[in-house]
């Protein structure tokens, strides 16, 4: 573990992690210099602010010359950066933000990871705790992060932690006493070389458990590692949708185990507000989670079955004469998008009904496997982004594919084209930076847009908006206030 006081310590890109690893070194008696080579308004606030705390800040520039003790990186900063470059160069010791929470925090860790399902399965392991009156707070990848409540783990019974690949990348003695990996799918290939690169990334979770500790594993996630030698120290459980050799597994609806001790039917689906086989699993990864730690199955499947799923995940935003809008913004990768278009609702024998709203930044994927699943679901596709062009090239053989400016123009021209029993469905398969400030702010984008269509009940989505607007954009309220404010004038213009 690293001593920290009175070290020079450079923090390496700010934002969420970087701030609260500054605010964390502090109060351990470090010094603390802060470099981000981006400049914005944002980090200029958060620069304003650490520099009256005695950080030195510098933004949008390099490495200062001098020499370090440690190097803290926030999770965004890959490795081909320079000034990560220079500190490799420089032979500096380097950990994550993460792996500084971590030694700092005091109670044990439950830990989730995976390319779709994180946040809702942190959400439903720290609502089982809770639900058993066990202290937890999720932390981590799920936006707090782990450094601004280290110094809280003191009262708490566990961490439940969402933990992604780029904070396992400089992981050092981090170790969860329950390991959860969900899956690996394609994803972040801007980042990594290839799928084994990534999975080894994701395989880190379980680099330092011991034999007493436990992986809780997909099964055909734990293949995958199996196939590129990775091996797990700890004891493991599996789970899968698909695989009836699973200890968990999904059986026409029911969530059976057949762990010693705990065969049988552990939850059924139809009484879960979760739904989908992705969502299965979810639950099946919670559960198992639940067991190792000793909670009875009846607390466990009473808290389960009410938990709503999360914003921006398949939520149902408006039916507007017959037409469901459908905001799942969440949707970053090909799976996540493969996903939703199995959950959604079906058209009348079968046939195409959903209009597809998808785009944003590249991330390196080769959309064209989705292909045959979009010429059976998707009766047009209005794309937006910087990867427009491309999706159109992928995806034009199967489905019409429009270009659309914005997702405000995308929204407007599905809904005119969408009939009785269609859906319209954002699903952007992309990352949202290229036009946006993140995937909240994308989803909230899409659902102020429904909410000002022809035929839409705009009273309360707009109160909902303007909260999560003030969550997670600067003056967000009065931009949230200003969209509805547009709408109603628009409206008023018809009536008169």
């Amino acid at each position: 573990m690293v001593a920290l006081e009175n070290k020079k310590v450079l923090v390496v890109g700010l934002g969420a992690s970087g701030k609260a690893a500054c605010e964390l070194l502090l109060r351990k008696g470090a010094r603390v210099w802060a470099v981000d080579d981006a400049r914005n308004e944002e980090l200029e606030r958060d620069a304003i602010s650490l520099r009256g705390q005695g950080v030195r800040v510098e933004l949008g520039g390099q490495v200062p010359g001098e020499a370090f003790d440690l190097a803290v990186v926030s999770p965004g900063v890959p490795w081909t950066r320079p000034n990560l470059k220079t500190l490799v160069d420089r032979k500096t010791h380097i950990i994550g933000e993460l792996e500084l929470g971590y030694q700092n925090s005091v109670c044990l860790n439950v830990s989730i990871t995976g390319t779709n399902g994180k946040t809702t399965t942190t959400e439903l392991v720290a609502r089982l705790l809770k639900h058993r009156q066990l202290k937890t707070v999720a932390a981590g990848n799920i936006g707090l992060p782990l450094c601004a409540v280290a110094e809280q783990t003191k009262e708490l019974d566990f961490l439940t932690l969402e933990v992604s690949s780029f904070q396992l990348e400089t992981i050092e003695y981090f170790r969860p006493a329950v390991a959860v990996l969900l899956n690996i799918t394609p994803d972040h290939l801007d980042r990594y070389a290839g799928m084994a690169e990534y999975a080894r990334a994701k395989a880190r979770i379980f680099m330092n458990q011991q034999g007493f500790d436990w992986a809780i594993v997909q099964m055909e996630a734990l293949a995958q590692l199996q196939a590129l030698g990775v091996s797990i120290p700890s004891k493991i459980i599996t789970f899968s949708a698909n695989d009836r050799r699973a200890d968990i597994h999904l059986d026409r609806g029911l969530l059976i185990s057949r762990m010693e001790a705990w065969e049988g039917p552990l939850l059924n689906m139809d009484e879960c507000r979760l739904r989908g086989p992705h969502n299965a699993e979810n639950l099946m990864a919670a559960l198992a989670v639940g067991r190792v730690l000793r909670i009875p199955l009846e607390s466990m499947a009473e808290s389960l079955r009410s938990y709503a799923p999360a914003p921006h995940r398949c939520e149902l935003v408006a039916q507007i004469n017959g037409v469901q809008f459908i905001n799942d913004s969440k949707s970053t990768n090909l799976d996540s998008l493969h996903k939703a278009l199995l959950s959604v609702p079906s058209g009348q024998a079968g046939k195409a009904n959903v209009f597809l709203i998808a785009g944003g930044k590249d991330k390196g994927f080769e959309y064209h496997d989705v292909g045959p699943l979009l010429s059976q679901r998707v009766k047009g596709a209005y794309l937006i982004g910087e990867t427009r062009e491309k999706l159109r090239a992928a995806w034009s053989l199967f489905t019409p594919c429009t270009l659309a400016d914005s997702l405000v123009e995308a929204v407007q021209s599905a809904a005119q084209e969408a009939a009785r029993g269609d859906v319209v469905l954002l699903s952007p398969a992309c990352s949202s930076f290229d036009q946006f400030q993140n995937y909240k702010h994308r989803g909230e984008v899409f659902r102020q847009t429904v909410s000002k269509l022809p035929g839409a009940d705009s009273g309360a989505p707009e109160k909902r908006a303007e909260k999560e607007f003030e969550q997670f954009a600067p003056g967000g309220k009065t931009l949230a206030r200003k969209i509805n404010e547009t709408s109603r004038t628009d409206a008023e213009r018809k009536i008169k």
